[in-house]
């Protein structure tokens, strides 16, 4: 594979994977805790907005390192870190309170396995551009 192409191919997944924050941040400011189930505290609710936000945020900024994909490999780390240290707080979760819903679990995933994995990707692009990995 080229440079040019695996460049591209990684782009279009981080654009494709980004969708998952994105859509799930938006729809957790819009439609809050009652988005997930018809009950809910409003301190509980608030708290879940303000995360939902934050993801927003994640997906948005995972979105931003799309051009020039091979430069930005800083905030791809410290971003991975950020969904690392969030999937590893929820498997902490997992273990203290029960194994949650599909939904959560395929989350899961996401944050200790796919984006993981992307950021090794990026890495490789960034090497194979030559570009500085700090």
């Amino acid at each position: 594979m080229t440079f040019e192409t695996e460049r591209r191919a990684l782009q279009r997944v981080v654009a494709v994977a980004g969708l998952v924050p994105v859509l799930g941040g938006l729809y957790g400011v819009l439609f809050g805790q009652a988005g997930l189930s018809g009950a809910y505290d409003v301190s509980t609710d608030s708290h879940f907005r303000y995360l939902s936000g934050l993801l927003l945020g994640i997906g948005l900024l995972f979105w931003s390192t799309i051009p020039g994909i091979e430069t930005k490999t800083s905030l791809f780390r410290f971003l991975t870190m950020v969904v690392v240290l969030g999937g590893l707080a929820r498997l902490m979760g997992l273990w203290l309170t029960g194994v949650p819903s599909l939904t959560m679990l395929a989350a899961l995933g996401m944050e200790l396995v796919v984006t993981p994995l992307l950021c090794l990707w990026q890495i490789r692009v960034a090497n194979r551009a030559g570009a500085p990995v700090l």
